[in-house]
C-alpha cells in the first residue's frame, strides 16, 4: 500500500511502527452547523480508516472538538449565551450529521476547554526549554526562530511566510511569526487559570497537547483539509518536536481537497455554504458518499446538483445489484474475484476511491447481467455488499421519499431555523426566507402552530411580512 504524504511530496510504502495505527484527524469548531465541506473531510477520513481495518489494520482514532475560539464568543454573545451552550448545541448537530451520513464515530472526541491542564503543561515546557515566551499581559507566544526548519510541511522559508505578517495591536510578540500559545483573557471572555496568567489556548496547541496526551509523541497519520496545511499544522509541527525533541512527530501528513462552489471554497467565513441537513433533506447519505468519493480525495471537488443527482442514480444502481435475488440452482456462477482484486488494488494506492467505485458500477452491472442470464449471482452479490458497505460506508437500503413535506416533518433542526434567522438579521436572503416559509408550512402541517407562530414573528421582527393565500404562502419585505 502506497500513500501520498504532504511533507515528502510523493507516495510511500504505509509501514506503520507499532500494531496500533495512530491516527488524528482535526476536528470542528461548532459555532455554526456543519456543511458538505465537512463531510467531504470526514467521509474521506472514515473511508480511510475503514480500508485500513479491512487490510488488517488496529486503528486508534483521535477527532478534537475546539469549543472556545473567537468565532464561539463572538456567535455566544450575539446570541446571549454561553460558549457551552453554544458549542454543545453545534457540537450535538454535527454529531447528528455524521451519524447520518454513515461516518464511524472516534474512538476519543477530546474538547479543548476539557484539556487546559495538559495544554496548559506542553505550554509551560516550551517556555522552560525557550521555545516560548510570557509576555506582560499574560499571554505565550512560540518562538518560530528558534525552529530551523521552520516552514517544512508547506515548503515555506520563515523570510518567506514573513511578508505581509504584521503584528496586531495589543500584540507583544517578539517576531511577526510567532503565534499565540495562551491568549490572556478580556473583559466578558471566558477564562482558566495558568501558570502566567488567567486566559484561553491557542488554536494549535490543543491539537499538540490532545495528540501526546491519547496517542503519543508519534503519530502514524494526521489528517486535515489542504486549508490547514499552513498555518495550523506547520504550528503543531514547530511546538510538538520542540517539546519533545523527536522527528518526525507525524510520520504521514494526510491532506484532503477542498469542497468549491465556483472558484471559491465551500466555507462558513464566505457565506456559501450547503449545510449537510440541507443536503439530507433531497439526498441520501449513500448519494452523498459516492458523490464525495467520485474525487480523489487530494483533489478539489466542485458542487454542483447536477454531480448529487448522477450520485443519486448510481447509488440506486448499486442497491438495485446488491438486492438482486439469485438464480437458485443454476450451474455457472459469478465469479467476483477479478473485481475484489481490482478493488483492492486500488484503494492500495494511495486510497484512490474514485477509481474503487467504478469497479464497483462494474461489479454492480455484471450482476444485473448475470442475474438477467439465469447465472448465480450470491457470492458476487456478497462481495459488492461487503466492498460497499464496509470500505466505502454505504448503507445500500432504497428510501421510498426523500422529499421531506411539509405533512410529514420539519425540514430543519432548530440549530439550522436559529442559523437562518440570524443571518436574515445582517442581509435579507431570498432563499433563506423561501426555507423559512417551508419550515413554517411544515410545521403547520404537524399542527407545531407554536414553531409557526415563532418563525412568523421573527420574520416579522426583520421587517418580512407573511401572507397565507389559497396558492401558498407569499412573504415580501415591509418598505
Amino acid at each position: 500500500m502506497k500513500v501520498y504524504n504532504t511533507m515528502t511530496g510523493q507516495k510511500e510504502v504505509f509501514a506503520p511502527v507499532d500494531e496500533v495505527v495512530k491516527m488524528y484527524v482535526c476536528g470542528v469548531t461548532p459555532y455554526d452547523s456543519s456543511h458538505l465541506g465537512h463531510a467531504m473531510s470526514y467521509v474521506f477520513f472514515d473511508v480511510i480508516r475503514r480500508y485500513l481495518k479491512f487490510r488488517g489494520y488496529k486503528i486508534k482514532y483521535v477527532q478534537n472538538i475546539t469549543d472556545i475560539d473567537d468565532k464561539i464568543i463572538m456567535r455566544a454573545n450575539q446570541r446571549g449565551i454561553s460558549i457551552a451552550e453554544l458549542s454543545g448545541k453545534f457540537e450535538a448537530s454535527y454529531f447528528e450529521d455524521m451519524k447520518a451520513l454513515n461516518v464511524m464515530p472516534a474512538d476519543v472526541n477530546p474538547r479543548a476547554t476539557e484539556e487546559i491542564p495538559e495544554i496548559t503543561k506542553v505550554i509551560q515546557g516550551l517556555i522552560d526549554k525557550g521555545f516560548a515566551y510570557r509576555t506582560p499581559d499574560g499571554s505565550a507566544y512560540f518562538r518560530v526562530t528558534k525552529v530551523p526548519d521552520y516552514g517544512k510541511l508547506s515548503h515555506r522559508t520563515l523570510d518567506g511566510t514573513q511578508a505581509g505578517a504584521r503584528i496586531e495591536i495589543g500584540e507583544q510578540k517578539e517576531h511577526p511569526m510567532d503565534f499565540a500559545l495562551w491568549k490572556a483573557s478580556k473583559p466578558g471572555e471566558p477564562s482558566w487559570d495558568s501558570p502566567w496568567g488567567k486566559g484561553r489556548p491557542g488554536w494549535h496547541i490543543e491539537c499538540t497537547a490532545m495528540s501526546f496526551k491519547y496517542l503519543g509523541e508519534t503519530l502514524d497519520i494526521h489528517g486535515g483539509g489542504q486549508d490547514l496545511i499552513f498555518p495550523h499544522h506547520e504550528n503543531e509541527i514547530a511546538q510538538s518536536e520542540s517539546f519533545t525533541g523527536k522527528k518526525p512527530f507525524v510520520r504521514l501528513w494526510m491532506h484532503n481537497g477542498l469542497l468549491q462552489v465556483g472558484e471559491e471554497k465551500m466555507s462558513k467565513s464566505l457565506g456559501n455554504l450547503i449545510t449537510i441537513k440541507e443536503a439530507l433533506a433531497k439526498y441520501s447519505s449513500d448519494a452523498i458518499r459516492i458523490f464525495i468519493l467520485s474525487s480523489h480525495y487530494r483533489s478539489p471537488l466542485s458542487y454542483s446538483e447536477e454531480g448529487l443527482e448522477a450520485a443519486d442514480k448510481g447509488a440506486e444502481r448499486l442497491i438495485r445489484a446488491a438486492n438482486r435475488e439469485n438464480s437458485a440452482g443454476s450451474i455457472s456462477s459469478l465469479d467476483p474475484a477479478p473485481y475484489r482484486q481490482r478493488f483492492i488494488e486500488a484503494m492500495d494506492d494511495d486510497f484512490n476511491s474514485a477509481q474503487a467505485l467504478s469497479i464497483l458500477f462494474d461489479l454492480g452491472r455484471a450482476i444485473n447481467q448475470a442475474a438477467d442470464a439465469g447465472t448465480n449471482i450470491e457470492e458476487a452479490r456478497q462481495t459488492l455488499k461487503e466492498l460497499a458497505s464496509e470500505i466505502i460506508g454505504l448503507k445500500l437500503v432504497r428510501v421510498e421519499s426523500r422529499t421531506v413535506t411539509a405533512e410529514a416533518s420539519a425540514i430543519l433542526s432548530e440549530v439550522e431555523e436559529d442559523r437562518l434567522l440570524d443571518e436574515l438579521k445582517s442581509e435579507i436572503n431570498g432563499a433563506s426566507i423561501d426555507t423559512l416559509v417551508r419550515q413554517r408550512a411544515a410545521y403547520r402541517g404537524m399542527k407545531n402552530f407554536k414553531g409557526a407562530d415563532k418563525i412568523r414573528g421573527s420574520l416579522a421582527e426583520l421587517g418580512i411580512l407573511l401572507e397565507d393565500t389559497p396558492k401558498g404562502t407569499v412573504w415580501r419585505v415591509k418598505k
